[in-house]
């Protein structure tokens, strides 16, 4: 009897030793978008903007992972580094998506305040074993050219930094037409969201697949 409850428990333990590996991959990833009215649906259907479809996407790719979409409509960076401790706390991400920094330079904002604030950010998911994922915006010319460069290379700047991937310009192939907008000229309209979200796949696909 006593040779017998040892051979099943060599085969218990080597059954775990197996398994183990193949659960921990499968385990499902947990998603934190902290972004501004670009993620969070602002004048669009629910279910139609990018981190919708971003959902989507993962599941017909059977990438195991759940999106928290916690975008608030006129976040700036500095009520984003507020909200985020207490969101890393609740959700615990594997990764986190920062979208912020547009309505910062769209108020003209001192460029260095909002670096400062997502220079936090990413220092604070990153210590909290969050892979980061930095997307970034540009201003308008009209804004004068010191003022667009500087902002434009804020983005650059962190992520080199701190070693996290960077979508450049998350409206890439959007904002060069009107047509694309909604009638503030601020907005995407639904049908622009896929491309949003083409600009945004390549940078953060790998970062849920690994």
């Amino acid at each position: 009897m006593l040779a017998l409850l040892r051979k099943w428990t060599i085969v218990a333990i080597a059954v775990l030793a197996i398994a183990a590996p193949g659960s921990a991959y499968s385990a499902p990833k947990t998603v934190l978008v902290v972004g501004d009215s670009l993620s969070a649906e602002y004048g669009l259907a629910r279910g139609t903007g990018w981190v919708a479809l971003l959902e989507q996407r993962l599941k017909r790719e059977n990438i195991d992972a759940r999106v928290v979409n916690a975008s608030i409509s006129g976040e700036t960076t500095s009520g984003g580094r507020t909200r985020l401790p207490a969101l890393l706390r609740q959700h615990k991400p594997d990764v986190v998506v920062l979208e912020l920094g547009a309505n910062d330079g769209l108020r003209g904002l001192p460029v260095p305040a909002a670096e400062d604030n997502l220079r936090t950010m990413i220092r604070l998911a990153q210590q909290n074993r969050a892979k980061v994922l930095l997307v970034g915006m540009r201003m308008p010319p009209n804004y004068g050219r010191a003022y667009t460069e500087r902002f434009a290379r804020m983005y650059k700047e962190l992520a080199g930094t701190y070693k996290v991937p960077l979508v450049p310009f998350m409206l890439d192939g959007v904002a060069q037409n009107m047509a694309n907008f909604q009638a503030d000229r601020l907005h995407p309209l639904a049908a622009a969201h896929p491309t949003i979200l083409n600009n945004i796949w390549p940078q953060f696909a790998p970062l849920v697949k690994r």
